[in-house]
């Protein structure tokens, strides 16, 4: 024990170091790549060699990283400085959607589609003033631990493990089906195999160091990720025109966009292949544009503020002070990749329709176009499709079909970059998707391991038994959620939605009112869960099925906006018809506030 102690105490002490080691060592191994592709190296090749070496070091820090503590396993041991953390945090939040699908969303749909932009960037301002640094002061271990103690009862702790699991495994089927994605592309086979090559790697970075092995692999994940996201997008932005830094200046490319597409002319999406999205499709937009992008914010924000696997992130900071600068650093590295998703969608829409640019299609004649390996890449893993539908030979705009999930990982191979290119962003992608999976896996086995089983099934469980109940628990979800995704339900960013929409109709304000309400009780609380949950996931089905029309424009993607009022309404007048809670747990929601002094739990636990 004091050896492991002495250790990880020697690793904190040198973060700097290490992970600039890190850095240097990825980018010598990039430099590798693009000089051995010169030399004639594969594609192939290039792309396992990434995958193999990015995994290989995220299994090393998970293996380096093992622990039989409890405080480790679930809460890093509360001494994640605040700079990595906030790292850790970007990783965990910066999803298989956000890195793979977001820019692919903005593509399709313009701008409705930046409501997930605000919202969750947004709800990290949600996050830093209503709850972050109050939970930390509470010092649980899991979402359903404050909620638990703040109402009492295992009832109420029980809802919140419902919750959790519903929102957390939708998610994380979302994470899956992105690993799924990028290995079989990179790796040449079919998606069914990729999804469960994907999460063995995710089971490699959490089984064995729960919380503390997950932060160290999501610092050195975000490194690999922001550096795959922005080098495609210096390069083509470089290459079009508009400087190494595109986020100031790419307002000039929407315009020569709307031109080429008004010269193209907009005919009506030809008949559709199923799975595959086509280019443009303005009749697809989410309707009513400032409600549905409003509306759309509104759900990420407050999901992001209920969404176990990111508050779970500030438990493991040294104190309240610390939890509150990490959410600003987070939003910082957050902030980077976020603000350059639309800039990413609209340089890559420029390659294809710009007939100044080398790599366009749009306008050339089929056999021209049927002839690019990229176009016979992506269409022989039935990603992507060209139909000449009105028979004259030459590709019109509407007839050519692509997944928006592959817009990111396509880019490379549109912009006619360097096959390395292409690796390093297979390799970023993966290690974004990873990442939230871990925490998100993480934060069921946990609920489960901790809440249930320890909490309520077995109250005098040993700390060996705990652990051992969190790992089974961690395969077993795990791998549940690589059934459910290879059964391709919804695209990556419609299955975050539901986790976000699941998230909040359930969980924000009984967090919320838990925090900043006194009066709020335990009958109120289990009505707010059950309420919002239930109405929500109501609406969801009734939608989706297509069994009634959608109030107010308000389409699948956004039934949070039905579930939360509906939680707050059975939330607050269930608690004013019922007893007040005990002088104890008002007092302690009054101590919650103060943010200096121990951690109320430090005694409990």
């Amino acid at each position: 024990m004091a050896v492991e102690q002495a250790k990880s105490g020697r690793f904190i002490d040198n973060l700097g170091k290490v992970y600039a080691l890190y850095t240097l060592g990825f980018l010598a191994f990039f430099a590798l790549m693009a000089i051995l592709e010169r030399m004639g190296m594969g594609a192939q090749a290039i792309g396992i060699g990434f995958l193999l070496f990015t995994i290989g070091i995220y299994a090393v820090i998970g293996w380096l990283s093992r622990t039989a503590e409890v405080d480790a396993y679930y809460v890093a041991g509360r001494e994640v400085p605040a700079l990595y953390n906030g790292m850790a945090t970007a990783a965990d939040w910066m999803s298989g959607a956000s890195f793979v699908a977001l820019a692919g969303g903005v593509y399709f749909g313009g701008y409705p589609y930046l409501g997930f932009i605000v919202g969750w960037t947004g709800g990290y301002v949600l996050v830093n003033s209503l709850l972050a640094p109050y939970l930390r002061k509470f010092g649980c271990y899991t979402v359903p631990d404050f909620i638990g103690t703040r109402y009492g009862g295992n009832t109420a702790r029980l809802c919140a493990v419902i919750v959790l699991v519903v929102a957390s495994f939708t998610y994380v089927t979302a994470q899956i089906d992105a690993t799924g994605t990028i290995a079989a592309q990179t790796l040449g086979i079919p998606f069914e195999l990729g999804v469960w090559l994907g999460l063995t790697g995710i089971f490699i970075c959490s089984m064995l160091g729960g919380m503390r092995g997950v932060t160290w692999t999501q610092v050195a994940q975000y490194i690999v990720l922001i550096i795959a996201y922005l080098v495609p997008i210096i390069w083509m932005s470089n290459k079009q025109g508009f400087g190494i830094i595109p986020h100031f200046s790419y307002g000039d490319a929407i315009g020569r966009i709307a031109e080429l597409e008004a010269m193209y002319g907009l005919a009506p999406a030809a008949e559709a292949i199923p799975g595959v999205s086509v280019l443009t499709t303005p009749q697809n937009e989410p309707t009513g544009k400032g409600w549905a992008m409003v509306s759309l914010a509104i759900c990420m924000m407050a999901g992001t503020a209920s969404l176990p696997h990111i508050l779970m992130r500030y438990f493991t900071t040294p104190s309240v002070r610390s939890a509150r600068r990490s959410v600003g650093w987070s939003l910082t590295f957050i902030f980077l990749l976020y603000f350059s998703a639309p800039a990413l969608a609209t340089l890559t829409k420029l390659q294809l329709l710009d007939p100044n640019l080398a790599t366009s299609i749009i306008g050339k004649s089929f056999e021209e176009v049927a002839n690019l390996e990229w176009i016979k890449h992506w269409s022989s893993v039935g990603m992507l499709a060209v139909a000449d539908q009105n028979g004259d030979g030459i590709l019109q705009l509407n007839e050519f079909f692509m997944r928006p999930d592959i817009v990111v990982l396509a880019t490379p191979e549109i912009a006619g970059l360097p096959y390395v290119i292409s690796g390093l962003v297979a390799a970023g992608g993966l290690a974004a998707a990873m990442s939230t999976a871990d925490g998100l896996l993480l934060a069921i086995a946990n609920a489960l391991s901790h809440d249930l089983y320890y909490k309520i099934i077995d109250p005098k469980a040993d700390t060996a038994r705990r652990l051992i109940v969190a790992r089974i628990l961690l395969l077993f979800i795990g791998a549940a959620g690589a059934v459910v995704a290879s059964l391709k339900l919804t695209g990556i960013l419609g299955a975050v939605a539901w986790a976000f929409d699941f998230a909040c109709s359930g969980l924000f304000f009984p967090l919320v009112l838990g925090v900043w309400w006194k009066r709020a009780n335990t009958a109120g609380a289990i009505a707010g869960m059950i309420g919002g949950f239930v109405a929500g996931s109501w609406y969801l089905y009734m939608v989706y099925n297509g069994l009634m029309e959608p109030w107010w424009g308000i389409d699948h993607l956004r039934f949070g906006i039905i579930g939360m009022p509906v939680s707050l309404v059975c939330m607050v007048v269930v608690s004013l018809l019922t007893p007040a809670p005990s002088k104890e747990i008002q007092d302690m929601v009054d101590e919650v506030r103060i943010p200096s002094g121990k951690p109320i739990l430090a005694s409990h636990h």
